[in-house]
């Protein structure tokens, strides 16, 4: 794979749920959410991720119509308003489906397309990217003793084996991207452990998206709240960013940017 480690862009999290870990309520109302969008787009996110159903350890979820009236108003009025790439953060086929007749440039699915139909809905649109996250276990009991031989090798290997079931219902290989799925059925050592040996997933010669903004691994080495976990966020974003990732999926999206054109000009060699 060549070197795109210098092309490091920033995502914003747009959580239209109510129950999100970090900032559940605050932005599940239309207004709000494109108030939130304005400003991330200001600030310089390349890509709004937008999800209708919180994944939280423990969350529960929501049926097929909720997510769609959460998403799909925000997906079409985000379409209309500005010029940013959209991402749905869901693992519902169906709300996968409508989403991709509102111009969205990615699915972002902590199943991995396991969803039944989802394989070949995206493999009938060359012109979506997706996202395929491991996740151990699911949101209602993943952080339940999670338990790995080697979390690198077995996180691994389960994205290897999604990216060929999805080749060989007939996405494109360059439209997958990665994410190990950092809090998905991982104890605080384990998320450090992949942080760690990130590398490791460039042998799938596929590039990484990571999200690690403000959630417990963060929170559980420095004491902080989620509301006071910016530093510790802005950390393990330089590193995976350090490390290769291509896409960094975040809360905080100004001070990201900032983070990201410090790696880019480092791992450049040259202030461009």
């Amino acid at each position: 794979m060549s070197d795109t480690r210098t092309n490091i862009e920033v995502m914003g999290i747009l959580n239209a749920t109510p129950d999100s870990f970090s900032d559940g309520g605050k932005f599940n109302q239309l207004d709000r959410a494109l108030y939130q969008a304005e400003q991330m787009v200001a600030d310089g996110a390349a890509w709004l991720d937008i999800g209708g159903e919180s994944t939280r350890p423990g969350s529960q979820g929501v049926g097929v119509q909720e997510e769609l009236e959460r998403v799909i108003p925000i997906v079409e009025k985000l379409r209309q308003n500005f010029d940013v790439s959209l991402s749905v953060d869901t693992c519902k086929t169906a709300v996968m489906a409508e989403a991709l007749k509102y111009g969205v440039r990615m699915i972002n699915d902590i199943n991995a397309l396991r969803d039944e139909g989802a394989e070949l809905l995206l493999a009938s649109r060359p012109d979506v990217k997706v996202c395929l996250m491991h996740m151990q276990g699911e949101p209602r009991s993943m952080q339940h003793e999670p338990r790995y031989d080697d979390v690198v090798v077995e996180v691994k290997q389960f994205l290897d084996a999604r990216v060929r079931a999805c080749v060989n219902a007939g996405i494109q290989k360059n439209n997958i991207y990665l994410d190990p799925g950092f809090g998905f059925g991982k104890s605080v050592r384990h998320n450090y452990q992949l942080l760690q040996r990130l590398q490791a997933f460039h042998e799938l010669q596929l590039p990484l998206l990571i999200g690690m903004s403000r959630k417990s691994m963060v929170g559980q080495v420095t004491n902080r709240e989620v509301s006071e976990r910016l530093a510790g966020s802005i950390a393990a974003a330089t590193i995976a960013a350090m490390k290769g990732a291509q896409i960094i999926r975040v809360h905080d999206v100004k001070e990201t940017v900032d983070a990201m054109k410090v790696v880019a000009a480092t791992l450049a060699g040259e202030f461009a």
